[in-house]
């Protein structure tokens, strides 16, 4: 299935504030019912066994409500796991209020090197070209300390199918609508690897551990060194 780039509705300026919080909130319920925080927490639990840190600094990058992260630090507490999590997105009407959440391009992201020990992202990296994708690799790499953690759909033709067919459930036109494209627009894992390998040419310089998961999910690590098994 080819890869087709287009524009979401979610990322103009033509939602009404009432469909922006409906599609946010669509998307945290894709996140719960369908993948999106289980991804996620595989793979903060890979860097936990790989370091044996269980206590992070996080920052989000196109983070939206920030739910994914707001529901792991809950979950994940019970297992002695905390995170300090900062949220970053391009629009303020997309965050939740409070101190801890910025408004910026995650192509250049506001803080200094090592400011964070992980990068993360959800339904993110599809929304981005293969060009933007590398830059976006070699900033999280930049601002990370152990890992870029990448949690994203793979393009496939049954992956389109059952979005087409979700409408019922979705709850949002604008996220049924912007679903269909962000699968057409989705990578499949090698793409991923591929465009990491493009950002940092060193052999083994930043593996990359990636996987697929429930329901056309994908989770990439990147490691800033390579991790202890």
């Amino acid at each position: 299935m080819q890869r087709i780039d287009a524009p979401e509705i979610l990322d103009s300026d033509s939602c009404s504030p009432q469909e922006v919080e409906a599609a946010l909130k669509t998307i945290g319920r894709i996140n719960r019912w369908f993948g999106g925080v289980a991804t996620t927490q595989r793979m903060l639990g890979r860097v936990a066994q790989a370091t044996g840190i269980k206590r992070f600094s996080l920052l989000e990058v196109a983070a939206g409500l920030g739910e994914v992260p707001a529901t792991l630090r809950n979950k994940m507490a019970r297992d002695g796991f905390a995170f300090d999590v900062t949220l970053l997105d391009m629009a303020r009407s997309h965050l939740p209020p409070g101190n801890h959440s910025v408004v910026a391009d995650a192509l250049r992201i506001p803080f200094c090197d090592s400011s964070f020990d992980l990068v993360g992202c959800n339904l993110f990296v599809h929304h981005l070209n293969p060009r933007q994708l590398t830059q976006f690799i070699r900033e999280g790499m930049r601002v990370c300390r152990q890992a870029l953690l990448i949690n994203d759909l793979v393009r496939n033709r049954l992956h389109l199918g059952l979005v087409y067919a979700s409408f019922p459930i979705m709850g949002s036109r604008v996220a049924w609508v912007d679903g269909i494209t962000s699968v057409r627009r989705a990578y499949v894992p090698q793409e991923i690897r591929d465009s990491v390998s493009s950002a940092f040419p060193s052999p083994g310089e930043h593996p990359a551990e990636i996987s697929r998961h429930f329901l056309f999910r994908m989770a990439a690590i990147v490691w800033k060194k390579p991790p202890e098994q």
